[in-house]
């Protein structure tokens, strides 16, 4: 079974872009990335899928359950962190995690007394004086101290610092061993290709490529540097060697280097222009 499977998913707000057709789908038990860039529509996907806003068209499915007509049972499943964390004014870091425990009707309190200490959170702290990345670990724990079958994490990692990174995607990596569905969003392709076994790409509402992380490194395409009295240049290249090296010679090169491309500068390429490489 598919975590999430989208249906020409679409979202609009008049005529302003959301999502446009998205086909999507997260297999049960996959490390999933959903990379763009900030107002590529990874929120408005994300808050669609939970049922927190009405698709204006397509359909889709989480858990095996229905968006619109079974969101409650979506959400009763998941555990969701926004990418702008807000609570109750006034409320302690202990009272928001309890809270939040409280809501799902479940004893959370061993596994949230752990994530709390391994993310170095003061539980005595009232939530209104915590900086971002604080305010960001209190719902780190709450979106997991109950051991959902999937969690939705929306830019998860904003705000913590590298240390704290490490630790949250230590914290994720254990989550999936036991046999959640890790879904998260993020700018950053560095956490995705060392993170995930599973990626999507999405560019102004619209998914461009969705496949295993391996698969997308696996492109055939090389990274090319070369050095000219002119300059600098760098591309990717795919296609026949023979017509490179003639090509490099032409430019009559003081340097050349070809390279392995990361998956950072594979996703440039195809956000750049969907024919993939040069």
């Amino acid at each position: 079974m598919n975590a999430i499977e989208t249906n020409k998913l679409t979202k609009t707000y008049g005529k302003s872009r959301g999502i446009n057709e998205l086909n999507l789908k997260v297999e049960e038990g996959d490390f999933f990335g959903f990379i763009g860039p900030n107002g590529a529509g990874k929120s408005t996907t994300i808050r669609t899928l939970l049922g927190l806003i009405q698709p204006t068209e397509g359909s889709a499915k989480v858990l095996g359950y229905d968006i619109v007509a079974e969101k409650d049972k979506i959400l009763a499943g998941t555990g969701y962190l926004p990418s702008e964390i807000n609570f109750y004014s006034g409320m302690k870091v202990s009272d928001a995690i309890k809270y939040s425990a409280a809501l799902r009707k479940t004893d959370c309190s061993e596994k949230a007394a752990s994530l709390s200490e391994r993310l170095g959170l003061d539980l005595s702290r009232k939530v209104d004086e915590l900086s971002l990345g604080n305010r960001k670990k209190v719902g780190i724990v709450c979106a997991i101290q109950h051991s959902p079958k999937l969690l939705i994490l929306d830019e998860p990692t904003s705000g913590l610092d590298p240390l704290m990174q490490r630790e949250f995607f230590s914290i994720l990596k254990e989550e999936n061993e036991r046999g959640a569905t890790i879904f998260f969003s993020s700018h950053i392709l560095s956490e995705v290709q060392t993170y995930c076994r599973s990626a999507a790409f999405i560019k102004e509402g619209k998914l461009i490529i969705s496949d295993k992380v391996e698969k997308l490194e696996d492109t055939g395409a090389k990274k090319v540097t070369v050095r000219t009295k002119a300059g600098v240049e760098e591309y990717l290249y795919k296609g026949d060697v023979r017509k490179l090296l003639k090509e490099l010679i032409e430019k009559e090169p003081l340097d050349v280097t070809v390279t392995e491309p990361s998956l950072e500068e594979i996703f440039m390429n195809y956000y750049e222009d969907k024919g993939g490489a040069k």
